[in-house]
């Protein structure tokens, strides 16, 4: 397993309600910093657990930290998260939702999702060239026959995709159709998304390299005043494995498992979703289509000319994409004032 990276790993958590969750977690969080974002009302006392080690920022603290550029930031949706993308300084971020719980693998031992997780971002992906066995650096498995000798060292890890147990991850019409539907498969694998094939991105139970893929890991305006709402995820899930695929980077989905204990409200869920679910026969072949320059060399560089672009084929879709497009940029602005270079005087950082 990876080692434990406690100075490098922050876990940003929104949330609407108090984290007794977490005790479920203790034996695995407790060593780390704990970035909550507290979404709705500010006013709302929100209860953490003695022992975590923690900040929390809501909605005022938000509008205090960034100002005019806080209308960057959704509000009441979850894609608040990203907030915490942008103030942390740690490496690895590990997002999850107040809803999901420690899961059991089929032996029956409770998974260390973040342990995974992490041995996910520090071994390489192969985005390139399908290995059959799935991941060759897991202990077990290596590269098949007539897998390329040139590609066998792989590409650094960005995202780590982890799944859930129990309620599964649908859209709106899904969950009308299947409302018993539950996911008891274990599948023990971990998968590179091969190079120019896009995937569903889920926030439940994400992890990935702040320094490789972090200004691109942008969830939008989503939520309060939005016309569009959980497609936070998608969108940044869209974004980040455009810019993988050009900077050279990789993107695994499987495991870790957690278990994923409430399904949300369909109904509700279909208003937030209605025009996505249409708006999204035009976003997934944007995506699938976008050419990112050469002179894009970092993830900054790359999420700019996707805003451009975003807003000259997405806007006339919809008015709503040149919003979305005006505030790619203002994230950018607001993560290059938060990682902004050391300094340098009389040649000392």
């Amino acid at each position: 397993m990876a080692p434990t990276l406690n100075g490098e790993v922050d876990i940003v958590i929104p949330t609407i309600r108090s984290l007794n969750f977490l005790e479920d977690w203790r034996p695995f969080f407790e060593p780390y910093h704990l970035i909550i974002i507290q979404d709705g009302d500010p006013t709302k006392e929100i209860k953490v657990p003695e022992g975590f080690d923690y900040e929390l920022y809501n909605r005022n603290d938000i509008n205090r930290i960034l100002g005019p550029k806080a209308n960057c930031i959704s509000f009441k949706d979850g894609a608040c998260r990203c907030f915490g993308f942008l103030v942390s300084k740690k490496k690895f971020i590990y997002t999850i939702d107040d809803d999901c719980f420690v899961a059991k693998d089929p032996s029956g031992k409770e998974i260390d999702a973040l342990a995974k997780h992490l041995e996910n971002l520090t071994k390489p992906s192969t985005p390139y060239y399908f290995n059959t066995l799935y991941d060759p650096y897991r202990e077990g498995a290596d590269f098949v026959r007539g897998y390329p000798f040139s590609l066998r060292a792989g590409v650094p890890t960005a995202v780590s995709h982890g799944l859930w147990l129990n309620i599964p991850d649908y859209d709106a019409p899904t969950q009308l159709v299947k409302p018993l539907d539950r996911n008891t498969r274990y599948v023990d694998a971990v998968l590179t998304i091969p190079k120019g094939t896009l995937y569903p991105m889920c926030a439940m139970n994400l992890a990935f390299n702040r320094e490789l893929i972090g200004a691109a890991m942008y969830f939008g305006i989503m939520g309060d005043g939005q016309p569009l709402g959980r497609y936070d995820d998608m969108w940044a899930g869209w974004c980040t494995k455009v810019v993988c695929d050009h900077l050279g980077y990789g993107v695994k989905t499987g495991l870790p498992y957690l278990w994923h204990s409430k399904a949300s409200n369909p109904f509700v869920n279909l208003k937030k979703e209605y025009n996505g679910l249409f708006w999204q026969e035009e976003m997934i072949p944007f995506f699938q289509s976008v050419i990112l320059p050469k002179k894009c060399t970092n993830a900054q560089e790359c999420y700019l000319e996707l805003a451009k672009q975003a807003k000259e084929k997405l806007g006339p879709v919809d008015p709503y994409f040149n919003n979305l497009a005006d505030a790619m940029v203002t994230w950018i602005e607001a993560w290059e004032e938060f990682n902004a270079p050391a300094k340098v005087k009389n040649g000392t950082a």
